[in-house]
């Protein structure tokens, strides 16, 4: 059966995340269903990442096995014609090798949660950032994050329900910048890594809004992390700020994409 790789961008709203479910919609559910328009059967999309409700993807990729042996042009155009009208979009679909696996593949994954900071409740942004009445120190949370780099028992920034073997993940970058967004000042949260917990990047960010706003020190995030336990976590920010960036693989089917 030809394999083909999805990059796929979605907003998370509608859905209860990227997983299958029976009773709730979700886009891998969509991806699914469109499939199966094209070739009557069920199918089975899977993912870099299962994101949760709510949280957005800019970058995520998926594979899917075919009966037929689609031009990849062709099959990426059909699956948007029946994805519609839910917000999901295949932004580009390759041929890839029977071994290449989205998930199992990938060596890195990159995502972005976008933190608007001002009083008044947001209206064009609502459900694309979680907005905090407050200013925050930039500066404060880089300190404070510097404590999560490199190879870590991240047990406290992750949910209890996580299936996770081990806690221990390498963080590569926790890159935090103060941008101009269209409905005021946003900040920018980076991190990349080679996998990360369930809720691991929406506990990180939560904890260091309280380093921005002053409610803790820089150094209580290193504290936080010793103490590996769930309970030292700040507040686990909602999914709507969050957006699956990309993913990286030693030989990317996107390679060549320049993002049309």
């Amino acid at each position: 059966m030809p394999r083909y790789a999805l990059l796929v961008e979605y907003d998370g709203r509608p859905f209860s995340g990227w997983q299958r479910q029976v009773d709730q919609p979700s886009v891998q559910g969509a991806i699914e269903d469109a499939l199966a328009r094209l070739e009557p059967r069920e199918h089975s999309v899977v993912a870099a990442g299962r994101t949760d409700t709510g949280v957005h993807g800019r970058g995520q990729v998926a594979h899917c096995d075919m009966d037929k042996d689609w031009d990849p042009f062709r099959l990426g155009e059909a699956l948007n014609f029946h994805l519609k009208p839910a917000p999901v979009a295949i932004r580009a679909c390759r041929a890839v090798s029977d071994d290449w696996h989205a998930r199992f593949s990938a060596v890195e994954r990159r995502y972005l949660f976008r933190l608007l900071t001002r009083r008044a409740p947001e209206t064009l942004e609502a459900g694309q950032v979680w907005r905090v009445s407050q200013t925050l120190d930039v500066d404060a949370m880089r300190e404070g994050a510097a404590h999560l780099i490199g190879l870590h028992d991240f047990t406290t920034f992750r949910s209890v329900n996580c299936q996770a073997q081990s806690p221990v993940k390498t963080m590569t970058e926790i890159r935090i910048e103060e941008v101009d967004g269209l409905g005021g000042t946003e900040v920018h949260f980076h991190l990349r890594a080679r996998s990360f917990l369930h809720n691991q990047v929406r506990s990180i960010v939560g904890s260091l809004e309280h380093v921005g706003s002053g409610t803790w020190d820089p150094i209580d995030m290193k504290h936080a992390l010793e103490a590996r336990d769930r309970a030292a976590c700040g507040t686990v920010c909602p999914g709507v700020g969050l957006y699956l960036m990309g993913v990286g693989y030693p030989d990317d089917p996107f390679a060549d994409f320049a993002g049309g």
